[in-house]
């Protein structure tokens, strides 16, 4: 592929990219953002079933790979007369979480970063616009334990209706900002699918709260599935924009449930070499920083690793990940090198050559 067809094809990504990135899906209100998904996959003409909590799509080669990533983004929803929560840490989703997960960590750090963030609510279901408003202020409710918002301009709204944060991608100095997590990796699969993939790709539902796993694994037993060829996309935060350029792609050996397939692993870490990618082994980064802390960090409890341990093995694969920095703002900030970078090396591991 020469590379004005390559600028061709990442132009193409990110006016996707672009689009999606408008559209709210609200983790645990994700049914409008499904339709959405729905409606691009349809018009590659590719084979496509709604269950539960997911998508699928499936090419002319099945079960020759499973690539994966969530949908819903992190968003308010309204839980009383001009109250708002955090919806991913709401009590209906508190028993999916454990208070280890790298989300529920951040909770106070990210407190204090939405002040005079633009939200937009919608009708659950058909997306249906309801007005815009500004967040005053946001904390940790110590008796909830979940982030608390202080929006202006939505005292209308009735309890359950989501409220997205007002996002529009921004492309500045080579990097790209939006609330990328995880909409970044559903536009590469659906771009990948433009490309020719032909296996399967599954987009799941409440992954921000926990919840995602269940929905795959549910789908593979549906089937009778085992393989060791599922790949879970997902975005990679770092501290600062300097740790983040360090790599451009993040791959891990384990989480803090499983330990990944090696094979797999050791496939996609061989492919970054060949094509001349910087990457780094997230499970290996997060042991250095533990080195000498009283209060370790955690090593994530990813969607991949709750999979494992539910199946017993039977269903397993390796993560392949953005590497980002802002993490669950609307702000989350990557290098456009790194997804060009994550969109080759899914290219090269899951086409045959001649239709790289």
């Amino acid at each position: 592929m020469d590379a004005e067809q390559i600028d061709a094809d990442f132009a193409e990504f990110l006016h996707l990219l672009r689009d999606l990135v408008r559209e709210p899906s609200v983790v645990g209100l994700e049914d409008y953002f499904f339709r959405i998904i729905l409606r691009e996959l349809e018009a590659l003409g590719v084979r496509v079933n709604s269950y539960y909590g997911l998508v699928v799509a499936e090419g002319q080669e099945p079960d020759r790979f499973y690539i994966s990533a969530h949908v819903d983004r992190h968003g308010l929803l309204c839980t009383g007369p001009n109250e708002f929560q955090y919806a991913a840490f709401i009590a209906a989703n508190r028993g999916e979480l454990t208070g280890d997960s790298v989300s529920e960590q951040f909770m106070e750090t990210v407190a204090g970063r939405f002040r005079g963030q633009r939200v937009q609510a919608h009708t659950p279901f058909v997306g249906a616009y309801l007005g815009q408003g500004v967040i005053g202020e946001s904390y940790v409710c110590p008796r909830r334990k979940n982030l608390i918002f202080e929006i202006e301009g939505l005292a209308h709204l009735l309890p359950g209706t989501p409220v997205a944060f007002l996002d529009r991608l921004t492309v500045i100095d080579g990097m790209a900002s939006a609330q990328l997590d995880n909409v970044v990796s559903v536009a590469m699969l659906i771009e990948l699918m433009r490309r020719g993939f032909q296996g399967t790709v599954l987009f799941t539902a409440g992954e921000e709260a926990g919840k995602s796993w269940r929905y795959l694994v549910e789908w593979f037993q549906r089937r009778d599935v085992a393989t060791n060829r599922l790949l879970v996309l997902d975005t990679s935060p770092f501290p600062t924009v300097d740790e983040m350029r360090q790599q451009e792609v993040v791959l891990r050996n384990r989480d803090a449930n499983a330990v990944f397939d090696e094979t797999l692993t050791t496939e996609l870490s061989k492919a970054c070499q060949e094509l001349g990618f910087r990457c780094c082994f997230k499970d290996e980064y997060v042991s250095r920083l533990n080195v000498g802390r009283d209060k370790p960090l955690s090593l994530g409890r990813t969607e991949l690793g709750r999979v494992i341990q539910a199946t017993g093995g039977r269903v397993t694969g390796t993560t392949l990940q953005l590497p980002t920095s802002a993490y669950h703002t609307a702000r989350e900030t990557t290098m456009l090198w790194s997804m060009r970078a994550m969109l080759a090396l899914l290219e090269y591991v899951t086409l045959p050559p001649v239709e790289r």
